[in-house]
């Protein structure tokens, strides 16, 4: 049975016809140019999608870079991250219909905390309000 949590990244084998993803094993690298579209879409930066990464990872962005370079998948990526940052449990609210604060796995919810980061940026909250 699929994970409620990842139901939007499997919605387009429902409209493609084509095979579930791994979510896991998505290339961090794939996923990183559509955070920033989705910022840039909303007259915000690649730099603020980048310092909303830093702080939830502890990555500075010589070390982001590198995962980008490296094509690490989304487990390896944040099983590398410095410090996955002590007030990330303070970000809720819903992705894809899921409240993050309730994801019972640990790896699926910083993939969500991520996304709602970059959402909130999307959606012009402030850096100090996203960056709790």
């Amino acid at each position: 049975m699929e994970r409620p949590e990842a139901a939007c990244y499997h919605r387009s084998e429902r409209i493609t016809g084509m095979p579930r993803l791994d979510v896991f094993a998505l290339k961090f690298s794939k996923l990183y140019p559509l955070y920033v579209e989705k910022a840039k879409r909303k007259d915000r930066t690649q730099d603020e999608v980048d310092r909303v990464i830093c702080w939830l990872t502890g990555y500075t962005p010589t070390q982001l870079q590198r995962q980008i370079e490296d094509e690490v998948d989304l487990r390896t990526f944040f099983d590398k991250a410095p410090a996955i940052h002590p007030n990330s449990s303070l970000i809720k609210g819903v992705v894809c219909g899921v409240r993050v604060e309730d994801i019972a796995d640990p790896l699926m919810q910083k993939i969500r905390y991520l996304d709602k980061l970059v959402d909130e940026l999307a959606k012009g909250k402030t850096m100090e309000k996203i960056l709790r």
